[in-house]
């Protein structure tokens, strides 16, 4: 008796527990530039830029938000100037070992106006980086203030921060 075709092909593994838009996926891949790749917890914020390879994908530069600790930072590592200042640190990385520009890959985070994402993002752009962004990207960065901690009780921020960026540039 000969077997029967099954009719239902069973969706990959990532996409049916919500973990990767493939179809997102392949329009960053086919710009064949490295990824930007920003995440967030409930305690740090992640960064890395990562190169397409057939076999896996390859990290060329990562950081979070636990190393701005060695430049002297001690606010909260889950705030808007810790995640502009990883940004920063990831894009001044990024240019030291001459990787100029990058696509942003957030995957599928909701991204907010004025939130984490987008101040890293900030932050890589203002460190050097080549990322390509429109008006409306423009429009969803955190205002001066917000990343500079202004918006924060602690009026030490603003001035640690300033100090963790000198630094971060120095490096």
């Amino acid at each position: 008796m000969p077997k029967k075709k099954r009719n239902y092909i069973l969706p990959l593994k990532r996409r049916k527990e919500k973990k990767t838009n493939y179809n997102r996926r392949l329009k960053l891949l086919l710009s064949k530039k490295p990824r930007l790749v920003v995440r967030k917890s409930l305690k740090y914020t992640y960064a890395q830029i990562i190169k397409y390879k057939k076999d896996a994908d390859q990290t060329l530069v990562s950081c979070s938000s636990k190393n701005l600790s060695k430049f002297g930072w001690k606010g909260s590592y889950s705030n808007v100037p810790a995640a502009y200042l990883t940004g920063f640190l990831i894009g001044k990385k990024a240019v030291k070992n001459k990787i100029k520009s990058a696509v942003l890959d957030v995957g599928l985070q909701s991204c907010t106006k004025g939130g984490k994402i987008y101040a890293a993002l900030k932050g890589a752009i203002d460190a050097g980086l080549n990322i390509p962004k429109s008006e409306k990207t423009e429009e969803m960065f955190p205002s001066e203030d917000r990343i500079k901690g202004k918006h924060i009780k602690d009026k030490e921020i603003e001035k640690i921060f300033n100090s963790v960026k000198a630094k971060i540039e120095k490096s």
